[in-house]
């Protein structure tokens, strides 16, 4: 049992390490490629290229490696479905109200309103 476990985590930090080693090169490769001919900034050593990862995980939180992440979509379905049609309707009114730019949704799919 003690074999199986260390061969897992071996074969894990193995695939991290050429996941790390392969991600590094790509990001230098492609800002070596893009942004020195464009902006004229310096290329990027492998390193460099590392640690841009790490800091754009640390602001942007990417790589969607959380449990979770997605799954405030299924939450309010279920909470949308429990509503009575007034409460849906009041939901719905409040959010367009604080997403002004959004358009209102029209009743019918090809009933548009358009002034006779």
């Amino acid at each position: 049992m003690n074999r199986f476990r260390f061969r897992r985590a071996l074969k894990f930090l193995a695939l991290a390490i050429l996941a790390v080693a392969a991600f590094g090169f790509g990001v230098m490769w492609l800002w070596n490629a893009v942004m020195p001919p464009l902006t004229g900034w310096h290329t990027l050593g492998f390193w460099q290229a590392v640690a841009l990862l790490v800091l754009c995980r640390i602001l942007f939180g990417g790589f969607r490696g959380r449990a979770g992440g997605w799954h405030w979509r299924h939450r309010i379905r279920e909470k949308m479905e429990q509503m009575s049609p007034e409460e849906r309707e009041r939901f719905r009114q409040t959010l367009h109200h604080r997403c002004a730019f959004a358009e209102p949704r029209s009743e019918g799919l090809g009933s548009a309103a358009t002034p006779e």
